[in-house]
C-alpha cells in the first residue's frame, strides 16, 4: 500500500494557507513531515491528522479514544496559565505522533475554576492524568490554592 505524499506547496494550496504557515506548522511539530533533500514531504495521513479527519482503520484493528474533562476548583489565572503550559507541553512531547493527544484548557476567572479537556488514546491520556494527579497533590507551589475573593 503506497501512501500519497504532498509537498509544502500542495498542502498550503489544499488548506488555503501561506507556504510559510505550513512550514511553521512543520517546525513547531504541529504537522509531521519528512525532509527529503531540501524539501519536506507530508503524508496524507499526517495531513488528515492536522485537519482532524479520521484516518481509515484497517479491518480487525479497532482504535480506542478517551475523552476526559478534568475540573479543578480554586485556581487563579497565574496558576491556570502554569498548569495549562505544563499540560500542553506534556501532551505535545513523548507520545505516539500518529495519534497525538488533543488538549484544551479553559479558565473561569469568576469561579476560580479550570477545566482541561483531553482527547486521545487510553495510554497517553492515562499518562497525562497521572501527571495532573501528581501535580495537584504535590506541595510544589505550582498551584497556589489560596484564592482571594477580592
Amino acid at each position: 500500500m503506497k501512501e500519497d505524499m504532498y509537498s509544502v506547496e500542495q498542502v498550503a494550496d489544499r488548506l488555503g494557507l501561506h507556504v510559510r504557515t505550513v512550514r511553521g506548522y512543520i517546525r513547531s511539530g504541529r504537522l509531521r513531515a519528512v525532509r527529503i533533500g531540501k524539501q519536506y514531504r507530508i503524508a496524507a495521513s499526517d495531513l488528515d491528522a492536522l485537519t482532524g479527519q479520521a484516518p481509515a482503520v484497517s479491518p480487525g484493528r479497532g482504535q480506542a479514544e478517551v475523552s476526559s474533562i478534568v475540573q479543578i476548583d480554586g485556581v487563579d489565572r497565574a496558576a491556570a496559565d502554569r498548569l495549562g503550559t505544563l499540560v500542553l507541553t506534556s501532551a505535545n512531547t513523548g507520545h505516539d505522533q500518529a495519534r497525538p493527544l488533543r488538549v484544551q484548557t479553559v479558565h473561569d476567572e469568576e469561579r476560580h475554576r479550570m477545566k482541561i479537556i483531553i482527547l486521545g488514546g487510553p495510554a497517553a491520556t492515562a499518562e497525562l492524568l497521572h501527571l495532573l494527579d501528581a501535580v495537584l497533590n504535590a506541595d510544589n507551589g505550582l498551584l497556589d490554592r489560596e484564592v482571594s475573593d477580592a
